[in-house]
Order: C-alpha cells, then structure tokens, then sequence
C-alpha cells in the first residue's frame, strides 16, 4: 500500500503504513517525547510496549466522552506540566478518534503549539479521522464544540490493529468510511457496496477500502482545509448522526449513527424533491447491512429536535444540513426546522424503529 503526503497550509504530514507498528514507535520515539495510549490499547499490546516505555514518562488514558471534553483535558494539560513536557518535546498518540482528539487538542493549545504524532488503533481512525487537522473536544453535552485545525507531524496505520477490535468498531469504521464512497460518486458507492460485506473478512479488501476512503477525504481537505466550502460536504450523515450519538448516550457508535444519519437525510432530500426514491433504498440497503442489530430504539423526538438545533452549522435560525440529489452530488442546504420537518422526522424514526 502506497503512503500518502497530505498537503496543508500548517504543515504538510506524511501517512506511512507499516506492519509492525512496535517498531514503527520505537524509531519514532525521541528523548523527551510522551506517549498517549488508550487503556485498552496499552493493556492488549502490553508485550509489546513495555519495552519501548520502561523508563520513559508517558500517559494512560481512559478514551471516554468525559476525557474529550474541555473540563476533560485540563487534568490531562496539569500531568504533562508535571511531567516536564517542554515546547520542544511531541505528544504520540496510540489509540482511536478520542485519544487523538484529546491529544492533537492538547498539543494545539500546549506552549503554543507542539508537535504530535498519531498511531491510530481503530478502524474509523484508520479511515478518515487520521487525516483533515482538526482538532475537537464535546462541550457539557454539545458534541465537537470547541477545537481548531492542527496536523500531526506524521501518522502510522497497522492494520493489525483491527485484529483485537470488537465486531461492532469494525462495523463502525466501515459505516464512516461509507459516506466518503457515496460522496464520491456512482462508481466508488458500486464499490463500497461490493466489497465491504467481505472487508472484515479478507485484509486486502479492507486494506483497499482505506486507502481509497483516505484518498477521497484527501482530495477535499487539500481544497478546503479549513472547512469553509468544499470540505462542508463530508458533513454527510454527520448532523443527525451526532443527535443520534448524543441521545443512545453512545450505544450506538459513531459509524453506525452515520449511516442512520445518511439515510435520514437522503430521506428529508425525497420529501425536497431533490433525490429519487430509488437512489434512495440502494444507498440504503447498503447502509442498513452496517447498522443491523443495532436499533435505535425509542428516542425522544423533543429531544432531538434540541440536539438538532445545537449543530454547528446550523445559521440563520436554520439546520445547516447536507443533502443530496445522488451520488457525488452532495451540496450544504440550509433548512427550517418547522412543522413540515417535524412530520417528516417522525415518519422515518417509524421506518426505523
């Protein structure tokens, strides 16, 4: 598989994929340098990391919600003060989106910006937050409120991550990836469609599929890394899937919710007139594959109309939503949230339920 240079105006950054990720992190690591891991991760790989940080200073983290906040990372700030990290010194983050986003935060905010370096763990890490800059912690119960744009100095992807990972964060990661295929157009969704049932099955499938999901979010992020026009689109799925997220109290993942997510707003888009009702069940028979068996449930609609309503790019009083007219034809709409949407959120979570 071939590395990818990815182009930004802070600093350009290298993906490297490697298979043995052990020792990847042992020529990586300089003197003065802190490693981030996952609690998880450091207790799975324990053989292999307890040489590389026997005798180093280095952080254990819990990756919860709690931790990705901004009242979350002020204790995580306080440690590394204590631990004598200096402007010159890197943060190396080991472990999936939360860990990264705490970390790349920090590094952000730390002296003014030092450098940090990713390995991620997770499948969705590994097919589309490991790129794209940005940096975000949840706000009490606003999900990715506060944060910025900051590159890492480098990452490294080992597959053999995903080995020791449950079925349900795989199927995550496949549903992220998912909305970069249908974005893409007709002939990435064919494929997306054709090879993610065997994916978890068979490593090159899925090694092709991340190359080709960080290939696509590559070619917008270089066009609009800051997320003022282009780059909106990869929004797809995302606003409803957050509410989703938010109100399952994360039961169900961020993946999963994203697909729901694509098919709630494909939905709203053949109530608008703009998308074919056809288009529509092949996007989502494709979807539904990723988040069968795990249900919804009763959500409170009130409730999600409020989260709705806390969406980031919402304006004017209107959800800021992303809808489409078919595949690769994404487009940022700006929509009330009356009477008429309410309707039509009720009719799906009955489809759903």
């Amino acid at each position: 598989m071939s590395d990818l240079t990815i182009r930004s105006r802070i600093r350009d950054y290298a993906v490297r994929f490697r298979d043995d990720f052990a020792a990847a992190l042992a020529e990586d690591l300089c003197p003065g340098d802190v490693p981030v891991i996952d609690r998880i991760v450091h207790e799975r790989y324990a053989e292999r990391l307890s040489p590389l940080l026997a005798g180093r200073q280095h952080l254990v983290l819990d990756a919860t919600e709690e931790l990705k906040s901004y009242q979350g990372v002020e204790g995580v700030i306080g440690r590394l003060i204590e631990l004598g990290v200096r402007r010159d010194h890197r943060l190396v983050a080991v472990g999936g989106g939360v860990i990264q986003d705490t970390t790349a935060f920090i590094a952000s905010i730390l002296y003014r910006g030092i450098g940090w370096i990713f390995y991620p763990s997770t499948l969705l890490a590994q097919g589309d937050s490991c790129i794209g800059s940005k940096t975000s912690v949840n706000f009490g119960s606003a999900k990715n409120q506060i944060g910025g744009f900051y590159p890492p100095l480098h990452v490294v992807i080992d597959l053999a991550f995903l080995d020791t990972l449950p079925l349900l964060e795989l199927r995550s990661g496949l549903g992220e990836m998912a909305h970069y295929f249908l974005i893409a157009g007709e002939e990435d969704f064919a494929r997306f469609r054709d090879d993610a049932p065997r994916a978890l099955a068979d490593r090159s499938v899925l090694r092709g599929l991340v190359a080709r999901s960080l290939a696509i979010k590559q070619g917008f992020i270089e066009r609009d890394e800051f997320d003022r026009k282009e780059r909106q689109v990869l929004n797809y799925g995302h606003t409803f899937g957050h509410a989703i997220e938010t109100l399952t109290d994360y039961r169900v993942p961020h993946g999963v919710a994203v697909c729901y997510g694509m098919d709630l707003a494909n939905y709203v888009s053949v109530q608008l007139g703009l998308l074919g009702a056809e288009t529509r069940a092949r996007a989502r028979a494709v979807l539904a594959r990723i988040w069968e068996g795990v249900p919804l449930g009763s959500l409170d609609q009130q409730k999600y109309e409020s989260a709705l309503r806390k969406d980031k790019k919402n304006a004017a009083g209107k959800l800021g939503l992303i809808l489409t007219r078919g595949f690769g034809q994404m487009f940022k709409e700006l929509v009330p949230l009356d009477e008429r949407f309410s309707g039509w959120l009720r009719s799906w979570f009955a489809e759903v339920v």
